[in-house]
């Protein structure tokens, strides 16, 4: 039977580096998936489409959840619209407000998108060996934590 041996903790420096390597890494796979799976919609309007997946909502609302101001928001569903993807509606409660809702298309292209990045994705995944596929799957569930502290 195998021991494994005891990892000693890392220098301060250490983390600041791995922290360094690992958010980077993390940012260039988003990257690399929003722009080379699909460009069929900005990553910005795919977002709002997965935010009108589960429920209807408000320009306001919108902005408030992707960080964007009210102006850019607008422009953003605007275009949603004018696409077919998203539909709009007078707010029963507030005539000023207008409430913004998937289409059946809006559907399609969540799912067509979601297909084609979970496409590129696994076109990378193919090329690594079993521990290399073992091994991210570990490192998903450490990223996992780390993303819901």
């Amino acid at each position: 039977m195998r021991t494994k041996t005891p990892i000693a903790p890392l220098s301060r420096a250490e983390l600041v580096s791995l922290s360094n390597d690992i958010r980077l890494a993390c940012m260039r796979i988003s990257r690399r998936v929003r722009f080379e799976s699909d460009r069929e919609l900005p990553p910005h309007h795919f977002s709002v489409l997965a935010r009108l997946e589960d429920t209807a909502r408000t320009n306001s609302e919108l902005a408030d959840i992707e960080r964007v101001s009210a102006p850019s928001m607008k422009r953003t569903t605007t275009a949603l619209v004018a696409a077919g993807y998203v539909s709009r509606a007078d707010d029963p409660t507030d005539g000023r407000q207008v409430i913004l809702s998937l289409t059946a298309e809006g559907r399609k292209a969540l799912r067509r998108i979601r297909r084609h990045r979970d496409e590129w994705m696994l076109s990378r995944f193919e090329h690594l060996t079993d521990e290399e596929r073992e091994l991210l799957q570990r490192a998903a569930d450490v990223l996992a934590k780390v993303a819901s502290e």
